[in-house]
């Protein structure tokens, strides 16, 4: 295909999108739903306009969605979507979408919840997983003046535990972290506190000495 002339002042983006692709993160989103007990799974999406590309995204989740008659499918056009989240968070349970969307949509959700510092994340292949903080906020103003969070990281690293099947480690360390975090004294500036980095570590790492009769009791 051959491409149009270059002009000065004029950019032009090519949006790819597979079926291959799309049909790959629609099974694994509506797995997901399946193997946690969820009830809906809703494709994020912008085939009103982008009407191939996103059309194509949508479709392939519909075919995927077939196959899972136990669980709701529902699209929602992205620009919605972000005012529901805002208005109406509850409606929702696993969300599936484009990498773009997927960026704007996570970083309104870690919003609604308290912040980058609070929400982990993980990025999945076929041989490989990649565990670290939602936004990929790097903090850099803040560096170096121990008053970070660091909840996001370490439940991102019980995220790496219960993907390597480490499951009795990760539920240590989430319901201390989860504990630790109803103590105000620890918590950070980004969550209204004035609580250090090394404070809030020092607090998590108390609970998880307790006695395991006590962490039980904690929710998940």
């Amino acid at each position: 295909m051959p491409f149009p002339q270059s002009v000065s002042g004029v950019v032009e983006s090519l949006k790819i999108i597979t079926k291959t692709k799309s049909l790959r993160i629609a099974e694994y989103a509506f797995r997901l739903a399946h193997e946690a007990g969820r009830k809906k799974v809703t494709a994020v999406h912008k085939a009103n306009i982008m009407k191939l590309g996103d059309g194509l995204f949508l479709q392939c989740c519909k075919e995927v969605a077939s196959g899972y008659p136990n669980i709701t499918f529902e699209s929602m056009i992205v620009d919605n979507t972000t005012m529901q989240l805002v208005s109406r968070p509850q409606q929702f349970d696993v969300m599936v979408m484009p990498n773009l969307y997927g960026n704007i949509v996570n970083n309104v959700c870690a919003g609604l919840v308290g912040g980058p510092g609070l929400v982990p994340g993980a990025n999945y292949g076929r041989d490989y997983a990649v565990f670290e903080t939602a936004t990929r906020n790097t903090g850099k103003s803040i560096a170096g003046k121990n008053i970070a969070n660091p909840t996001a990281m370490l439940l991102a690293s019980c995220m790496m535990l219960d993907h390597l099947r480490l499951h009795s480690y990760a539920s240590v360390i989430r319901k201390a972290v989860f504990t630790a975090m109803d103590d105000a004294e620890t918590h950070t500036p980004d969550i209204g506190g004035q609580g250090t980095t090394s404070a809030a570590v020092q607090s998590i790492m108390k609970q998880m000495s307790q006695p395991k009769s006590h962490l039980a009791q904690v929710r998940e």
